[in-house]
């Protein structure tokens, strides 16, 4: 598994050091509970960033500061991905297994409007909380 990166990461946390540990994380946390319910029954072991991009780009956001930008999809929806500090990574990219996406296609994301679904505020904090408990927080 691997995920898109652009850039240099330029701001280790204490927390988090860079992209790739925020990655190796998430892979033992993204499970079909926090996919959204529309890609759900798709979901897999073997493509665990599947229908994972909102609630992992603010996750990362409140990590790692920065902004979350949405590329839209064919299918009317809006797949996410972080910058921070011109460095752009897509830790969900894989789901996509192959297929280019547009990078400079994109918009600022609204944390308000994602999570006035509530599913989505409810996968996020599931995701959160898998996250920090990998952290010993």
């Amino acid at each position: 598994m691997r995920y898109y990166q652009k850039g240099e990461f330029q701001r280790p946390t204490e927390i988090i050091k860079n992209p790739e540990e925020l990655f190796a994380i998430l892979l033992r946390c993204w499970c079909a509970e926090t996919c959204t319910p529309r890609l759900r029954n798709q979901w897999k072991q073997d493509n665990p960033t599947l229908g994972q991009c909102a609630v992992t780009a603010f996750l990362v956001q409140d990590l790692l500061g920065g902004e979350v930008y949405g590329i839209p999809l064919k299918d009317g929806g809006v797949h996410c991905f972080n910058v921070v500090d011109q460095c752009l990574f897509d830790l969900t990219s894989e789901q996509f297994q192959g297929e280019k996406l547009d990078y400079d296609n994109s918009e600022i994301q609204s944390r308000h409007q994602h999570f006035q679904r509530k599913e989505k505020q409810e996968r996020y904090e599931l995701l959160r909380e898998k996250v920090l408990q990998e952290l010993n927080f």
